[in-house]
C-alpha cells in the first residue's frame, strides 16, 4: 500500500503578552503540540514556524512582523495551508479575523484551526457563523478577564488598601529608554514593531522592569514618547 504523500503547511502561533513569551512558556508549548499533533493526525507536513511575540490579537494581520514573513514565504513555496491552534490565536478581535480571512481566501491559502478545522476552510453559511461565534466568545472572554482584574483593583481600593498603578518610564534605565526607542525608530518589512513586540525584544536582550518582568505595553509606549 502505497504510503499517504503529507500535504506541506506552516504553523502560526502568536501570544500576546510579553510574559508568555519562550519555547518553556504555557501558551507556545501548547500551540505548538496542538498543532503539530492536529497535523500528523490530518497528513499534514509542517515545513516551517512562524511567531509573532507579544502581539495583540486586536491588530490588523498585515501589521504583524511574523505574519507578514509568513506570506512572503508562502507566495514563494507554493505552500496553500497555514495551521494555528485556535481562531483566536489568528485573532481574537471578530472583524480582524474576518478581513484576514477574506485577504487569505482571496489569496487561496486555506486557515485550519486545530480546535475546529471546517469552521475556515468550509465558506458556507453554517460554517461563517461557527467562525463568528468562536471569534466572538474569544472577545467576550477577554473583555471579561479586563474586568474581573479592573473589578479586583477597585475593591482593594475600596478597603484603603493601596494598588500600585505601572511604574513610570523616568524610574527606568536611561540606556533602556534609549533602546526602546531605537527599537520603535526601526521599522521592519511588514510595517512598525508594536509597543509589545519592542517589550518582548527587550525582554531577550535581558532588559526587565522593576520587579524583574517584562515591560508593559504602556511602559513602552510611555518610554518611546518621552522627549
Amino acid at each position: 500500500m502505497a504510503k499517504r504523500e503529507l500535504i506541506p503547511a506552516v504553523a502560526y502561533l502568536r501570544t500576546s503578552s510579553a510574559a508568555n513569551v519562550g519555547a518553556d512558556k504555557d501558551s507556545e508549548r501548547r500551540q505548538r503540540e496542538a498543532i503539530h499533533g492536529f497535523a500528523k493526525r490530518a497528513g499534514y507536513e509542517i515545513v516551517e514556524e512562524f511567531y509573532d511575540a507579544a502581539v495583540s490579537g486586536a491588530d490588523a494581520i498585515d501589521a504583524r512582523a511574523g505574519f507578514a514573513a509568513m506570506l512572503k514565504r508562502i507566495e514563494g513555496n507554493g505552500v496553500r495551508t497555514i495551521i494555528v491552534e485556535t481562531a483566536s490565536r489568528f485573532a481574537r478581535d471578530l472583524m480582524v479575523q474576518e478581513v484576514g480571512y477574506a485577504k487569505l481566501h482571496e489569496r487561496g491559502i486555506d486557515l485550519i484551526a486545530t480546535d475546529s478545522p471546517q469552521s475556515f476552510i468550509d465558506d458556507t453559511p453554517t460554517a461563517r457563523l461557527v467562525r463568528q461565534v468562536l471569534g466572538a466568545i474569544a472577545e467576550f472572554d477577554k473583555a471579561m478577564t479586563v474586568a474581573k482584574l479592573r473589578g479586583a483593583r477597585e475593591r482593594k481600593r475600596a478597603t484603603g488598601v493601596k494598588v500600585e498603578g505601572r511604574k513610570s518610564h523616568a524610574e527606568v534605565r536611561p540606556e533602556v529608554v534609549a533602546e526602546a526607542k531605537r527599537l520603535r525608530r526601526r521599522r521592519p518589512k511588514g510595517g512598525q514593531r508594536s509597543y509589545r513586540q519592542i517589550a518582548a525584544e527587550l525582554s531577550k536582550a535581558g532588559y526587565s522592569n522593576s520587579r524583574g518582568r517584562p515591560f508593559s505595553a504602556s511602559s513602552i509606549k510611555a518610554m518611546t514618547e518621552a522627549r
